[in-house]
């Protein structure tokens, strides 16, 4: 098994069994670097048992067959656990059985939680735990909960813990917005994984950036649209249901994300009142704010037809009709016909679309060989992109073969993918029977996606992480990873504020690996400590 120069570098103190986070870029070999490790400590140590734990079902998968099984079958058994196999009910009896688990996070806690015998087992039978995107081991997320009982354990006098092997691309800032803060963070993931040191190259550092070329950045911004009477008229009908209401607190805020998330409260207030006007209301605004999400985001047809399918179920569905059903649904279709012919006015359509076309005209024309992402926030946007790119003529005479990848957890709002469905798309992308893919934030961590000439961060507004692992994605030759947004809009706003946080990122990580180890210890040992009384578990 070959490893570049860098590979060797980071993974040096985990072979002397220290706990180390391996900080690289994507692309670079992560997993790579954490499977040699595996195969050392397996020869190395007796007794040894390894479980490499992820947070997505398809990486169990993923993991397995492309690292693990191929370059470790005839050496060790290697189980593969996910959510979808029926293996999990018997995890203790496989644990046992195995030199390697590969399994999710929340199958290996609800494991140690477990009173039945098939199933339980203690974090004490490994010896090794590799965490893939360590990052999220912070606050609720399963990581750390698990990593939670290793340092309840650790305190209370354990000797016999797994060493611990953490990924990632990216720890972030965690919200922080100053030096100090951020120093804070890196500290905090550091504590979390009972970590000796994060690890990234200093001595290899050209042989790296060699391998992890950066894409050419670039800010495609397109002025907002001059008038906006579709858009108006949306947001005309939601204030007349706010006016039904009785509720007037915050209407001047729709089509927003923190909109979405007081409508979402007051559905809940509405059931949890046996509200049934409060409620109902609060279910027809939330479709409304989607269709001004997508109104943004697609075509003004696309909004119109998002509601007018909701309306057209909702009259089919509900044989009984009481008086706020009837109201809200006749509401609507008073407007149908006016919103209808506002949404086939080209004077005011969508000005995103038409840089978008450019840039896939660019990158798709004359070229057999370009693959590409663009980032969307929504399934429904997903799928309206990928409708807007097959009714569009000049794309059509492109070479672009197109399909949508998103995330396989449940959503009342829209449909989900199954995981055969997410492998399959994979699949042909990466044999090329596909050349874009129009993805939700599934794509942009852990999935083993080729590398890509174009990837189009399409009008989002998320953290420093999200932008560098999506940037990730654009690792070929001379490829490009553009930013589209409105001019002067919170979206753009935002992504320069995630490229001031990725430095600030740097320079913490930096300034933790340079302190001097008693004072990192004594840092990381409080953290700790902090950390356990925090979540109110016994540490004597």
């Amino acid at each position: 098994m070959e490893l570049r120069s860098y590979q060797w570098e980071v993974i040096g103190p985990a072979l002397e069994g220290k706990n180390i986070i391996i900080w690289l870029p994507t692309g670079t070999g992560k997993t790579r670097a954490a499977l040699y490790v595996a195969m050392r400590h397996l020869e190395m140590k007796s007794n040894a048992k390894v479980a490499m734990i992820v947070n997505k079902v398809h990486l169990v998968h993923q993991h397995y067959s492309k690292e693990f099984q191929p370059h470790l079958k005839d050496r060790f058994k290697i189980t593969p656990i996910s959510g979808d196999s029926g293996s999990k009910g018997f995890f203790a009896n496989f644990v046992k059985d195995s030199d390697i688990i590969i399994c999710t996070a929340q199958i290996l806690h609800n494991a140690l939680m477990s009173d039945s015998q098939e199933k339980h087992v203690e974090l004490t039978d490994f010896t090794l735990l590799i965490i893939d995107e360590c990052h999220h081991t912070q606050k609720d997320a399963v990581y750390n909960k698990l990593m939670e009982i290793y340092l309840q354990k650790k305190f209370n006098g354990h000797r016999k813990l797994p060493q611990i092997l953490g990924l990632t691309a990216s720890p972030g800032t965690g919200g922080a917005n100053t030096f100090e803060k951020a120093v804070e963070h890196i500290l905090k993931i550091c504590a979390n994984h009972d970590t000796w040191r994060i690890m990234s190259p200093q001595t290899s550092i050209k042989d790296m950036e060699a391998k992890a070329k950066q894409p050419i950045k670039q800010y495609d911004l397109v002025p907002e649209r001059v008038k906006d009477p579709f858009g108006d008229k949306l947001k005309e009908l939601m204030t007349t249901i706010h006016q039904y209401l009785g509720d007037f607190e915050f209407i001047t805020e729709f089509g927003t994300q923190m909109y979405e998330q007081k409508i979402v409260q007051m559905e809940k207030d509405g059931a949890e009142t046996s509200n049934r006007r409060k409620r109902t209301c609060a279910v027809h605004l939330r479709k409304y704010n989607d269709a001004l999400f997508l109104h943004d985001t697609v075509r003004m047809k696309d909004a119109y037809d998002f509601l007018d399918e909701f309306y057209t179920s909702e009259k089919l569905e509900k044989n009984s009709r009481n008086e706020i059903d009837i109201y809200l649904y006749t509401l609507f279709d008073g407007y149908r016909h006016n919103l209808l012919a506002l949404s086939s006015d080209i004077k005011y359509e969508n000005p995103k679309l038409k840089r978008l076309e450019e840039i896939l005209k660019k990158h798709f024309h004359n070229s057999s060989n370009s693959h590409g992402i663009i980032f969307t926030r929504t399934r429904q946007s997903t799928n309206y992109l990928l409708q807007w790119i097959n009714n569009t003529d000049f794309l059509r005479g492109l070479n672009i073969k197109a399909a949508t990848l998103t995330g396989a957890g449940f959503s009342n709002q829209s449909q989900h993918m199954t995981q055969n469905e997410q492998k399959e798309v994979i699949q042909k992308f990466r044999k090329g029977f596909l050349n874009l893919l129009i993805s939700t934030s599934v794509a942009e961590e852990g999935l083993d996606i080729p590398e890509c000439n174009i990837v189009v961060r399409y009008g989002l507004m998320t953290n420093e992480i999200s932008m560098v692992q999506a940037r990730g994605r654009a690792r070929a030759e001379d490829s490009c990873y553009s930013f589209l947004a409105k001019s002067g809009g919170k979206e753009s706003r935002r992504e320069m504020t995630n490229e001031s946080l990725e430095d600030l990122m740097k320079r913490a990580i930096r300034y933790v690996q340079d302190m001097p180890e008693t004072e990192y210890q004594e840092k990381v040992g409080n953290t700790s400590i902090v950390s356990l009384y925090s979540m109110k578990l016994p540490c004597h």
